[in-house]
């Protein structure tokens, strides 16, 4: 799917079954869970470019369809985009190109499509079905849309779903954090940006410009010590001993699709004083407007935390993204998203 327009959308996949609903809240892959448990969905991109990859073999065999959806926030609606694109492929052949009727859209989310199993093969028919409601009408699949991030799970019988976010930017740069209980246990940090061409399976939505994007950190810890944390020079670092934060080891074989995780032990929060979380371009020209690179930051209990990688200067091919302040023990996130031309001047 490929939007052009100022308007964030938020795209989402749901793996439905005999009776057309979700059985339990793994069966959504969207923002905040972008791999599908059986890695057969995995969903990559920001939400002006967004791709879903599908391993069909890979898809169990009780999964009667996957719908996907679209939904806009911010008292936005779908006829505030100049264009909603549904692209649909297969080894690298476009099969299926669909455009979203916008004039006089009123609706805030969409059934934009669905791949279905049709006498044991998949198909695929574009919905384009629209809601009037912003994120309430996906219960249309059995998922209870949780206005505040989930409590403890519970026993019951309607799989609940946070898809509460934080988003960062020039109004709103900082949020603070509080520990939910003792400790903030592990941080997860992704970043997924848009990559290339290189899809394996069925890709829906997607993109085809080629860069090349490394996640790194400079970490200073209560001690005194400085790390610098990239795959450059093989710095993956270390979760479990100082300075308590690690790099996944990094993909170059395009394979990867739900883009680089730094990982930060928050149970060892209290060593630690900053975080700077960073990326340069490794390999493709300087453009990151094209890349519509997103950083999501994922801590237990809280909704994610999200910031773009705008405003990028040509020739410039590094990027301060975040930084996540030790402040009196809370964590405070604050937006950098400033410009560089490399690793010293950023020094």
């Amino acid at each position: 799917m490929r939007v052009i327009s100022g308007v964030d959308v938020d795209v989402s996949a749901f793996r439905l079954y005999e009776n057309n609903k979700v059985q339990d809240g793994v069966d959504m892959v969207f923002y905040g869970q972008p791999r599908s448990d059986d890695g057969a969905i995995t969903l990559e991109g920001g939400s002006l470019n967004t791709s879903f990859n599908v391993n069909l073999g890979a898809i169990h065999a009780a999964v009667q369809k996957i719908a996907f959806t679209a939904t806009v926030d911010g008292g936005q609606v779908i006829g505030n985009l100049r264009t909603l694109k549904i692209q649909v492929e297969q080894g690298g052949n476009v099969l299926i190109t669909c455009d979203v009727p916008m004039i006089g859209r009123s609706e805030a989310a969409l059934i934009l499509g669905e791949l279905y199993r049709r006498n044991a093969e998949w198909k695929f028919r574009f919905v384009s079905q629209g809601f009037n409601g912003g994120l309430k009408p996906l219960e249309h699949f059995g998922v209870d849309v949780a206005d505040e991030p989930a409590p403890t799970p519970t026993p019951t019988p309607t799989p609940t779903i946070s898809l509460q976010k934080v988003t960062l930017s020039k109004d709103k740069p900082t949020i603070s954090l509080t520990k939910q209980g003792d400790k903030f246990g592990k941080i997860r940090i992704n970043l997924n940006w848009h990559r290339g061409s290189t899809h394996k399976g069925f890709s829906l939505f997607k993109r085809d410009n080629g860069v090349d994007l490394d996640l790194g950190a400079f970490v200073r810890t209560n001690d005194g010590g400085r790390n610098v944390i990239q795959a450059l020079g093989n710095g993956f670092g270390s979760l479990n001993h100082s300075p308590f934060v690690e790099l996944q080891d990094d993909d170059r074989t395009g394979d990867s699709t739900d883009g680089e995780w730094l990982f930060v032990n928050g149970n060892q929060w209290e060593n630690i004083s900053e975080v700077l979380v960073f990326a340069f371009i490794y390999e493709g020209v300087p453009n990151w407007e094209s890349t519509d690179g997103v950083v999501t930051i994922h801590l237990e209990g809280q909704p994610p935390i999200e910031t773009r990688l705008t405003e990028g200067h040509s020739g410039h091919g590094m990027c301060a993204i975040a930084r996540l302040i030790n402040n009196g023990g809370t964590i405070k996130v604050e937006r950098i998203n400033r410009y560089f031309t490399g690793h010293q001047a950023n020094g």
